[in-house]
């Protein structure tokens, strides 16, 4: 069974922040994560991920 995004870890983008559960509105976080850790480098994650995406979208593209 899944782990319930209540009570999960969420990066604020607006603050910074890592926080558990809804603590603020959804258009300030991402998320969920399964640890603070892995939270607190949410940024990190984004980064890789959007290369990733673009670099797919490029050789799709040739």
């Amino acid at each position: 069974m899944a782990e319930d995004p209540s009570t999960q870890y969420w990066y604020n983008m607006k603050t910074g922040e890592v926080e558990q559960g809804y603590v603020s509105s959804v258009v300030d976080r991402v998320g969920p994560f399964a640890t603070r850790e892995e939270a607190s480098h949410a940024l990190e994650k984004l980064r890789e991920n959007s290369e990733k995406w673009a670099e797919d979208d490029a050789r799709e593209n040739r």
